[in-house]
């Protein structure tokens, strides 16, 4: 259980693109003392059902002789679309790897425990590490549940080593419906600012740099956040964040959204406090000294 931070973070704006857990988020901001601007940056549209039913054939057909779940998303996906009681069977029959708590939770639902469980902070480095040590893929027919976005890493490193990889896309990303809250909000985030900004998913930080770059912002939104804390919950947010020349000042211990909330409640106000006086001291600088 993540504790309340003491300090809190004093009634300062936090704007965040969380969507399918936007209330929990905005709730742990609000406790923490931050006033939350939480708007949604993308929804999940559901793909054809034959790829479920096709992935359901090959396990009942033993071709399938590892699962790695990277998402309970997407286990959840494949249990509305599959008859339970024969998906449950299958994966019995199958090596299950499960990234995160998420997977595991999926999974006991249907009565089955993962024999491997990937560690934090649950990226494509600790999926492939814990494979070599625990179960080896080379010769392995593995079917890889994707989360809404190709993981091309893990499916490259997998094939590396060996394994034949069957990709399951159930679902997949995409921005939101109505656009203008996210215009709006990446207007703001390019033009007066906030106080922090919170992304919790590599496909938030690119929603929001393809809303900028649509309404000529993208320039403007690295410059600011030179004037404003960046959190990121994990190293895969992290890559993203810096790809696009974003900075990244704070990533919590532990890549949950509970935890982030806190490290900004405890540790973001004297960042803030240092970036907003370096970046007004670049400013007073004459131009040929910047």
């Amino acid at each position: 259980m993540v504790r309340r931070s003491h300090d809190g973070i004093g009634g300062l704006a936090v704007m965040a693109f969380e969507s399918r857990r936007a209330a929990e988020l905005e709730s742990l901001i609000r406790r923490h003392g931050g006033i939350p601007l939480v708007v949604p940056s993308m929804r999940e549209v559901p793909l054809q059902d034959g790829a479920a039913l096709d992935l359901l054939r090959e396990l009942e057909a033993g071709a399938i002789k590892m699962v790695i779940a990277l998402t309970g998303v997407g286990l959840r996906a494949l249990t509305e679309r599959c008859p339970r009681e024969r998906l449950a069977a299958s994966l019995a029959r199958t090596t299950l790897v499960a990234r995160g708590p998420k997977p595991v939770a999926e999974l006991r639902k249907l009565g089955l425990t993962p024999q491997v469980n990937v560690p934090e902070p649950n990226t494509w480095r600790e999926i492939v590490a814990t494979l070599d040590a625990q179960a080896p893929v080379d010769g392995v027919r593995v079917a890889v549940l994707e989360y809404g976005v190709a993981n091309e890493d893990l499916i490259s490193e997998l094939e590396r080593r060996g394994a034949d990889v069957l990709r399951v896309a159930l679902y997949r990303w995409a921005l939101p419906e109505d656009p203008r809250p996210l215009r709006q909000a990446v207007s703001r985030l390019a033009t007066t600012g906030v106080d922090f900004v919170l992304f919790t998913s590599r496909r938030q930080v690119e929603h929001v740099i393809l809303t900028a770059s649509e309404l000529g912002l993208a320039s403007a939104l690295v410059e600011r956040t030179r004037a404003m804390v960046v959190a990121s919950i994990g190293p895969v947010c992290s890559e993203a964040l810096r790809r696009h020349g974003l900075p990244v000042d704070l990533e919590p211990e532990h890549p949950k959204m509970g935890h982030l909330v806190v490290a900004v409640a405890r540790r973001g106000r004297p960042l803030l406090d240092g970036k907003r006086a370096a970046y007004e001291r670049a400013r007073d600088l004459p131009a040929g000294d910047a």
